[in-house]
């Protein structure tokens, strides 16, 4: 089916969709199952989502979604109602490239599962509002949401406290590109409520450009994160971090070549 196709198809789930809406919400509808038809209501609009997506039509997927969401919130049904924000969140994320919009509705989906105790689940949520409100110099937001995430109770968990080490690393470099004085007393909280983070090779890493900086050493500072790199490599996140640290070096090129 090519993309018309799809687009019909969407249109005529919609329409179809919105006819059962409207028949639940009439007297007769709301006495002969009308929310057995809100349900069927709302299985078509995610249908149509799906076409319209895979038509390229982002903003008839979003709107079809948010009509399920609409529902499902009414009806108590959280979690899915978390999903369709999700998939809305990766439509803004991948496709219409609207960070912002990404945020809000990551950060919906979150609250709705931790309305619903899904903790792992909000965690995942949680995030991807810290990566990407890192990425909008939005530091402050970023890092209370690394030290929440890390500071889950779930973090008896061995893979779980391994991650832990990763968000306490991220929170420190937000805080090291906000201030330098700040990143160290962080750091130094994260090593006594974290034991595990004290000898791992990301705080080695600080505590190297924490030095480099102080010493306004743009060549120092380079070479750690060379090292560093060359047993786990950087990602673009990283990357971009360490470049906007290395910035407030004075006299700094501003790459890590």
């Amino acid at each position: 089916m090519d993309n018309s196709g799809k687009e019909k198809e969407a249109m005529q789930l919609m329409a179809e969709a919105d006819k059962k809406v409207k028949a639940s919400g009439s007297f007769l509808g709301g006495m002969f199952g009308g929310n057995h038809k809100v349900e069927d209501a709302c299985e078509m609009y995610a249908r149509a989502a799906n076409m319209f997506k895979m038509a390229k039509n982002w903003s008839e997927a979003i709107n079809c979604l948010n009509q399920a969401i609409d529902i499902y919130t009414d009806m108590g049904r959280f979690t899915i109602a978390a999903k369709h924000h999700i998939t809305i969140a990766e439509i803004y994320e991948s496709e219409l490239v609207d960070i912002e919009k990404a945020i809000a509705h990551y950060e919906q989906a979150a609250d709705y599962y931790k309305g619903e105790e899904s903790n792992s689940s909000a965690n995942k949520c949680l995030l991807k509002v810290g990566h990407y409100s890192a990425q909008l110099e939005q530091y402050q937001k970023a890092i209370e949401i690394y030290e929440q995430v890390g500071e889950t109770p779930t973090m008896d968990n061995p893979l779980l406290k391994y991650n832990a080490k990763e968000y306490f690393f991220k929170a420190s470099l937000c805080h090291f590109i906000v201030d330098e004085l700040n990143a160290k007393l962080a750091i130094e909280k994260y090593e006594e409520m974290f034991p595990a983070f004290s000898d791992s090779r990301e705080l080695k890493l600080l505590k190297k450009l924490l030095e480099a900086h102080e010493e306004q050493n743009s060549e120092a500072f380079t070479e750690a994160v060379k090292e560093f790199d060359s047993v786990s490599r950087l990602d673009q996140w990283l990357t971009t971090m360490l470049l906007r640290i290395k910035k407030t070096i004075q006299g700094d090129a501003g790459d890590l070549k």
